[in-house]
């Protein structure tokens, strides 16, 4: 086995078990639709084109551009998150 196929598993394993990880929480704070989650989204899709570019050898100018327009995306819709509650440990 060669080393980007290793690390071509390791990432996707990684990306999958974040997503599970990611609807479990959403699950339990009871969080809904999809305008919280964009952020996200947009965040598992940089890692997606990073992936699929890494694999077919494309990483050029329409990679890197996808990349920053999913990043600024996301850093866009942050405004969408729900705001944490704060917590009392005892004050």
């Amino acid at each position: 086995m060669s080393m980007s196929f290793i690390f071509s598993i390791i990432m996707t394993a990684g990306l999958i078990i974040s997503i599970i990880i990611l609807v479990k929480k959403r699950k339990e704070a009871d969080i809904t639709g999809v305008k919280s989650a964009l952020t996200s989204i947009c965040f598992f899709l940089i890692a997606v084109t990073n992936l699929v570019a890494y694999w077919f050898d494309m990483l050029g100018l329409v990679s890197w551009s996808l990349t920053v327009i999913l990043l600024i995306a996301g850093a866009y819709f942050t405004k969408y998150l729900p705001e944490r509650k704060e917590r009392n440990y005892g004050r």
